[in-house]
């Protein structure tokens, strides 16, 4: 099949379809291409272990800017888990077990310390490397800065525990200034940024924002629609399905990954920075794991360090006889989200008396249309490759929570990226009108 249209973009996820949205009420014809047999990317909501669950991206806050503006825009309700009652923490091999605030209190001095310079490497979070010299701190690692403190033991290891939670990968793999990213878009205050990564959710799920801006769109979206293969010159552009469809466009919107858009074919290729931070791959090669045990339990999170299986666990639903647990570890070979035997052996870390009744979660590194988790950068990509990651390249753009501003790799980055990229669009076409759809490729 041959057709016409004004725009594709490539990836139904958020950034996508806030994409299609605005194109489509600028009056543009957009047809959108998803490989899944589902809308939202790596946002998903899916019913299991009784709740719906998020497989993926989760929590918002009213700090995030774009996000909170859907939720105002669409009525969403917001909520969040159950106060953690009790914490677990590890000092070397053994636990330790206080309260949250208890915790809190131990990793303030390093956290405050490890973050002092924040707001003068990153003073706009809107313009991230727009500091002079910003490249003599992008060479660090997390646990580079981390070292440098020569925190107590204990200190050191909650403090490492807590970042192993944000990266999604071990320490040594995560860029500093990707905490410092973090902690400039909540202007400094690492209570503030804790805060707003983890907490609050949609209380209908991320599903209700997809569906609500799915519902407020004009374009023709087609899920299980596997792109191989852009073809484009400086007029228009010609994509081809898995399926041997061929769509013209005037102008094409990639939101693919850091991960995998090296991987697909185009022609000409993309730039060689767009290309090297895809074979680089991000930081975060984590795993969520979802774990159903039986009740009633008191509410509790607990930290041990990225060489555990499960890194983060805390409770995140409670019932009469039961209670589910959303869990992380650092690195996703080390443990299956299906896998209740090595759930059940990594819980015992910090506490045996938990009966695991249940597992699930979902493989993002060995999902073909995604293989990362949310963004975290390794050091030196943020300044190597993030304007050129931004760039458009003649009649192809890019959108995507990988390469927004402020908050990278959340809801709020992905939306931050379709909003921008969609009125780029829409300039550009309206200030050549009269090119056509088929661009002179055929």
């Amino acid at each position: 099949m041959n057709e016409e249209t004004d725009v594709v973009v490539v990836g139904g996820g958020i950034a996508g379809l806030i994409t299609a949205r605005e194109l489509g009420r600028a009056g543009l014809r957009v047809v959108v291409l998803e490989a899944r047999n589902r809308l939202g990317g790596r946002v998903w909501t899916d019913r299991r272990l009784g709740r719906d669950l998020e497989m993926g991206g989760t929590w918002v806050h009213w700090v995030q800017p774009h996000v909170w503006s859907e939720i105002t825009r669409y009525g969403l309700e917001v909520t969040r888990g159950p106060r953690p009652e009790d914490a677990y923490w590890l000092a070397g091999d053994e636990v330790r077990k206080g309260t949250l605030d208890g915790f809190m209190e131990l990793v303030d001095p390093g956290m405050r310390r490890l973050l002092a310079e924040t707001m003068r490497w990153i003073p706009r979070p809107d313009k991230p490397v727009s500091v002079d010299g910003l490249t003599s701190v992008d060479g660090y690692s997390v646990r580079d800065k981390l070292d440098e403190l020569q925190l107590p033991v204990e200190e050191y290891n909650a403090n490492e525990a807590a970042w192993v939670g944000h990266f999604n990968a071990p320490l040594e793999d995560g860029a500093f200034t990707s905490a410092l990213r973090w902690t400039a878009a909540t202007a400094g205050s690492w209570h503030l940024m804790h805060e707003a990564s983890a907490l609050f959710r949609l209380a209908s799920g991320t599903r209700a924002l997809v569906d609500a801006i799915v519902s407020d769109t004009h374009a023709d979206i087609r899920t299980s629609r596997e792109v191989r293969h852009i073809e484009h010159n400086t007029s228009g552009s010609v994509v081809t399905t898995a399926s041997g469809d061929r769509l013209t466009a005037r102008r094409v919107v990639l939101t693919l990954p850091q991960n995998i858009i090296g991987d697909l074919a185009v022609s000409p290729e993309l730039c060689e920075e767009k290309r090297a931070a895809s074979r680089e791959k991000t930081a975060s090669k984590g795993v969520k794991v979802w774990i159903r045990v039986r009740g009633p339990i008191k509410p509790f999170f607990a930290y041990s360090s990225a060489g555990h299986p499960l890194s983060v666990v805390r409770t995140e639903f409670l019932g009469g006889d039961d209670a589910v647990l959303v869990s992380f570890g650092a690195d996703s070979g080390k443990i299956s989200p299906d896998d209740i035997d090595a759930v059940s052996r990594a819980l015992r870390v910090w506490r045996d008396d938990l009966d695991v009744l249940e597992v699930t979660g979902h493989d993002w590194m060995s999902d073909p249309y995604s293989r990362e988790t949310w963004l975290m950068q390794r050091p030196r990509q943020l300044t190597r490759y993030l304007p050129a990651q931004q760039r458009s390249e003649g009649v192809l753009h890019f959108a995507g929570s990988d390469y927004a501003n402020v908050w990278g790799g959340f809801i709020d980055g992905a939306i931050e990226s379709g909003l921008r990229v969609a009125r780029q669009v829409v300039a550009e076409l309206a200030a050549s009108p009269e090119t056509s759809a088929t661009g002179g490729i055929r």
